[in-house]
């Protein structure tokens, strides 16, 4: 877009590429989430900063400045569910002390996710205000508007945004379905969430992968479910529950129904690879399928490690946590309960300023929130920067809350209200007063430390490839470079190798290689891929199958004439295992 002579000669540049995937002219905005790109070269243009600023340091800026953003949602977030300022000062303190586990911006900047957080921060605050009793009509509406620009935001930004709101929405229908959250609240999100989703199919050009997501289909099974079975919420609990099930397995049935109808109609495959996972993941059978085992193979989609508890630990982040949900847990366990056995003309509990238990439902949707994120971290290491932010705002908010306190001493028979105001302020105070003290010195080091990315051999291999290359065809490359690059260690021994070549390959050469390389060699080069990490494809899924069963993952140069899909010129050729160093059997 900068390069371009104009933004229209940029636009149709990126609507007809044939310099990403060799062989290939793709539509980018509709295969890929760059929009957030597209905005930055228009205001990059259209600012009078050019004579100032680079267009990587602008770009990197506004990613850092949005993180700044994130911190800012997780604390207003806080705020509302506890009722000070103490609270968010908390959430964002712990934030920056655990951020090798918050996030990724500090050593991956450019990140699909690093866009899309703190926009889904901003989502999970405004939902927090949206949910809050006694909302005046004007402020419900602007936040049901903040609600929907937010959650269009995220779901432009990320590919993964629907499976990030389809576990959000499955969280609501719980509530929802357990009468812990008003019930029109609850259809107005629902319906957010398809909106938003729609609005960035029409930007993606009608990118089929969004019109065959579950979380489509999943919301409108509910909607429809809840016209076709009428009287949901009454009866006794027996009855209740009869109906609750009945429920579930409707909207079950018609999800599958919908989606499986969307799928055949549109002939869609880009998302298959991801339940294929799935199955393979959770043990729904022994899968040889290469997609699955490729994720499988990575441990970024193993289990969470035991030391990432540690260091929660370190900072009395993990304890906190866990004290805030050992009270609100049994306490909506019992509200969900009580819900279900209350008479139609009884309130329920939720809602009643009578019942000894109460929680509200703006706190009951982000403890429902915390635990199936909660959950989805513990069996994918690469799904923790989803949950890690939010222990930070709950555990905060939890500590500064009356509610929990209330709870607590209630339950000990100390309650009175000057006790509670006392534990509220006191024991986050000394969290802080710990936290500075043992966590601050390092950050300031750190701060003050001028840092750049070190790595010669990946710079070496980069340059290489960008400034070396002779415009014109050169011989061939010598096949010394058969042990170059294995997938688990993708730089060792290049500048050796490299100081061993007497020829280079033509300025068109196209690279194959593993996923994780080729997004560096876009990014820092600009040359034609074979294949990329956006796997969302399943012609290029077949490109990464190919190219990894003709390789056995090691990258090496070979003659374009001896490819026998003529796809690239630089790719993986046999010699020996190419598996990461962490990869499980089978791998």
């Amino acid at each position: 877009m900068l390069q371009a002579p104009s933004l229209a000669h940029g636009f149709h540049g990126l609507m007809y590429d044939n310099k990403t995937e060799s062989m290939k002219t793709i539509n980018l905005l509709q295969r890929m989430n760059i929009y957030q790109e597209v905005f930055l070269s228009v205001l990059y243009r259209v600012l009078p900063i050019q004579k100032y600023l680079e267009p990587v340091y602008f770009y990197i800026y506004t990613l850092f400045g949005l993180q700044a953003i994130y911190v800012a949602a997780l604390y207003t977030t806080s705020w509302l569910l506890s009722g000070t300022w103490l609270s968010g000062l908390l959430a964002a303190f712990w934030y920056v002390t655990n951020r090798t586990d918050t996030t990724r911006v500090e050593f991956t900047v450019p990140l699909r996710e690093n866009w899309a957080l703190p926009f889904f921060a901003i989502q999970i605050a405004a939902v927090t205000c949206f949910l809050r009793p006694h909302l005046r009509p004007l402020p419900e509406r602007l936040t049901l508007l903040a609600i929907f620009i937010s959650t269009f935001v995220f779901s432009l930004t990320w590919q993964f945004n629907q499976f990030t709101m389809l576990v959000q929405a499955l969280g609501l229908f719980a509530l929802d379905s357990l009468d812990m959250l008003p019930a029109l609240k609850a259809t107005w999100l629902y319906m957010t969430q398809i909106s938003a989703l729609l609005l960035v199919c029409a930007l993606q050009f009608l990118n089929s992968m969004i019109l065959g997501s579950l979380l489509i289909s999943f919301n409108l099974s509910v909607l429809i479910a809840r016209k076709l079975q009428k009287n949901l919420k009454t009866g006794s609990f027996l009855n209740r529950l009869g109906k609750l099930l009945l429920h579930l397995f409707m909207v079950l049935c018609l999800t599958l129904f919908l989606n499986n109808i969307i799928k055949r109609f549109l002939n869609l495959k880009s998302d298959e690879h991801i339940f294929k996972f799935l199955k393979a993941k959770f043990g729904f059978g022994a899968t040889r399928d290469f997609d699955a085992n490729l994720y499988l193979c990575e441990e970024a989609f193993g289990p969470l490690p035991w030391n990432t508890l540690g260091r929660l630990s370190d900072t009395l982040l993990l304890h906190a946590y866990l004290f805030v949900l050992c009270i609100t847990v049994p306490a909506a366990l019992a509200i969900a309960l009580r819900n279900l056995s209350s008479s139609p003309t009884q309130p329920p509990l939720g809602e009643t300023e009578r019942c000894t238990v109460s929680l509200g439902p703006d706190t009951t949707y982000n403890l429902t929130h915390t635990i199936v994120f909660g959950a989805l971290a513990l069996s994918t290491m690469r799904m923790k920067y989803l949950w890690t932010p939010h222990v930070c705002m709950f555990a905060a908010a939890g500590l500064c809350s009356p509610e929990v306190w209330g709870l607590l001493l209630k339950v000990a028979h100390l309650y009175t209200p000057a006790r509670v105001c006392v534990l509220r302020f006191a024991v986050p105070m000394a969290v802080l007063l710990y936290l500075g003290w043992e966590f601050w010195p390092g950050v300031m080091d750190e701060l003050s430390e001028l840092r750049e990315f070190y790595d010669p051999d990946t710079v070496e291999l980069m340059h290489w490839i960008k400034h070396l290359l002779p415009e014109q065809g050169g011989p061939e490359l010598r096949p010394a470079l058969s042990s170059l690059l294995s997938v688990g260690n993708p730089v060792m021994g290049l500048t050796k190798t490299l100081k061993s070549f007497s020829s280079n390959t033509p300025g068109t050469a196209v690279f194959a290689g593993s996923m994780q390389l080729l997004a560096g060699v876009k990014l820092c080069t600009g040359r034609t891929l074979t294949n990329h990490p956006h796997y969302e494809d399943s012609s290029l899924r077949a490109r990464t199958k190919a190219t990894v069963r003709g390789s056995r993952g090691v990258l090496c140069p070979t003659p374009f004439s001896s490819h026998s899909e003529g796809l690239s010129d630089l790719r993986k050729e046999a010699s020996g295992g190419g598996t990461h160093p962490a990869a499980g059997p089978g791998c």
